[in-house]
């Protein structure tokens, strides 16, 4: 037996078979032009939705990867949030970009907003062209343009907070003052200027302070801190009629002195300073203050000593069939280990490479337990309680084949009381003030949950703790509920509670049958990085130190 899940680790994927996959990170950048009205007294209030087509995802291809932020009563938006995508050489990347007019912003759902139009393409062609316009189609109209300028994030991973205050900007309204906003841009090839970010409006102020804001460098300059940087300060309409109260250029080279000493610009209205000879400016802008922080990535929280840990927890109940019969989803085939053994490996094998000590405690639920044969949701798979630890995933599928043929499966599906046990774990070094420690929680189950409401309140709980959730559902159930749990798209609320993060990944391996165990792993485990380092930026936890050696 040993020998055989020997071989069937070697088919899963190793870190360096991943590693050698050539990808890259490029921003989105999106404007529109030509939009159609569909609002009565005033105009579409635009936002742009990015799918990308999954052909592993049979029930649903078309996934939203991200969307940009709403413009309020415009036809020729410029977004100012970009919408990042792992770019793959060696793959044909479909991507679909849906406009819709928002008019109740309250909702993340698009369901009830009105389509305004969409675009179908390749990140491939994306990427070559650099700046790409195409037609937005919509049935029996036409509905504009829309705009991509596709850029490979540079190796800067700075972040940069800012601190804008404004001083006798002048007034453009008649019955009051200005509602002023700040609107920065960058020059790109083709002298385009690239929206990359806009502050919030300051209502009937002439001598704003605006909310302090990050931005990532990379974002800002492209990584070039002499490109040219435009900022213009404009007066806010309701209409979508923006008044331009005066523009001013710098640079993040110029703008980095800022770490040390308050700098200020002029704010130069072009008509002005062309027809009135006297004309000095239209306000002056400050950058009062400066804080540059360098973004850490996932490699670095794991090199400076972080440890991963990793916990299984399986269904054992009777949904999955008699275990004896060859149509169980836990049937021991001698010569074929079954999805749920598939699914562990592909995984566990991935997770086992940052585990120093490669002891994992495994548990099983929703099945009766010797020697009583009480219902259990949360057994440990070698019957020790006091210690469930397991070792190496050979040792994790061994205690499930020996599971298998003592317990009696049963019910119901409840996974609350695992996520709580190992958030109890991940409590302790939640009150540590080192990035030392974080937890993956491997589910592995055939249906839907019984306890939806208390597994949606116990993620909640767990998403402010150092833990990310995996769900890989096994069979061909219905698995609606786990695609709400994976809430990429909204935050989980729970209990009136909104989660800190998004912690759980789900994928129905039935999506993967004819794919190798490296695309299963790189697709549940895709998002694990990004949340790890969401975790402690969240906790404001820096990659620990450790010793070099010493100089003699």
């Amino acid at each position: 037996v040993s020998a055989r899940y020997l071989n069937l680790r070697s088919c899963a994927t190793p870190t360096s078979t991943m590693a050698a996959t050539p990808s890259s990170q490029v921003s989105l950048y999106l404007s529109c032009k030509g939009l159609l009205n569909l609002d009565i007294t005033s105009k579409s209030d635009p936002l742009v939705s990015l799918l990308q087509y999954n052909r592993h995802d049979v029930t649903r291809p078309w996934n939203e990867v991200g969307r940009t932020e709403r413009v309020e009563n415009s036809l020729d938006p410029s977004f100012a949030t970009p919408i990042s995508v792992t770019y793959c050489f060696e793959e044909v990347q479909k991507l679909e970009f849906r406009v819709y007019d928002i008019d109740d912003a309250s909702t993340y759902s698009l369901a009830d907003d009105q389509f305004l139009g969409s675009a179908e393409t390749t990140l491939g062609l994306l990427v070559g062209n650099h700046t790409t316009q195409l037609p937005l189609k919509r049935p029996g109209k036409e509905a504009g343009f829309i705009t991509i300028v596709a850029e490979e994030k540079s190796e800067n991973n700075e972040m940069a907070t800012f601190c804008f205050h404004a001083r006798k900007l002048d007034n453009k309204d008649f019955l009051g003052k200005s509602d002023p906003y700040l609107q920065f841009e960058r020059v790109i090839p083709g002298g385009q200027f690239l929206t990359v970010h806009r502050t919030e409006v300051v209502k009937n102020d002439l001598n704003p302070t605006w909310k302090p804001f990050t931005l990532s460098v990379n974002q800002l300059c492209g990584g070039n801190e002499d490109q040219e940087l435009r900022v213009s300060c404009y007066d806010y309409d309701s209409d979508g009629s923006h008044d331009l109260i005066g523009i001013f250029t710098t640079t993040w080279k110029e703008m980095k002195q800022a770490l040390h000493v308050e700098l200020h610009w002029e704010c130069i209205s072009p008509k002005k300073k062309a027809t009135k000879k006297k004309y000095v400016n239209s306000g002056i802008v400050y950058l009062s203050r400066l804080q540059v922080e360098r973004l850490h990535s996932f490699v670095d929280y794991v090199s400076s000593g972080c440890q991963i840990h990793f916990t299984v927890g399986i269904d054992f109940t009777a949904s999955n069939g008699d275990p004896r019969q060859l149509t169980s989803l836990h049937y021991i085939n001698p010569y074929e280990p079954n999805q749920y053994m598939k699914a562990l490996v592909a995984v566990g094998s991935v997770c086992e490479q940052y585990d120093t000590d490669k002891l994992f405690p495994a548990f099983g639920f929703g099945a009766k337990i010797p020697p009583d044969g009480k219902v259990s949701h949360e057994f440990a798979l070698n019957f020790n309680p006091s210690n469930p630890y397991c070792t190496g995933i050979i040792g994790v599928t061994g205690a499930y084949q020996t599971a298998i043929q003592q317990v009696t499966l049963y019910g119901p599906t409840n996974a609350a009381p695992i996520i709580k046990h190992v958030a109890e774990f991940a409590r302790v070094p939640a009150q540590s003030a080192k990035a030392d420690n974080y937890f993956i929680l491997l589910l592995l189950t055939d249906g839907v949950l019984s306890d939806m409401a208390a597994t949606k309140k116990a993620i909640v709980e767990a998403s402010f703790l150092p833990l990310s959730i995996i769900i890989v559902g096994v069979g061909e159930a219905d698995f609606s509920d786990m695609r709400e749990l994976d809430s990429d798209n909204s935050r989980l609320r729970a209990a009136g509670v909104e989660a800190a993060r998004d912690i759980v990944q789900f994928v129905p391996f039935a999506n993967y049958r004819s794919s190798t165990p490296a695309d299963l792993a790189r697709d549940v485990l895709a998002e694990v990085p990004g949340q790890v380092v969401e975790y402690f930026r969240m906790k404001g936890l820096h990659p620990m130190e450790r010793a070099g050696p010493k100089l003699q």
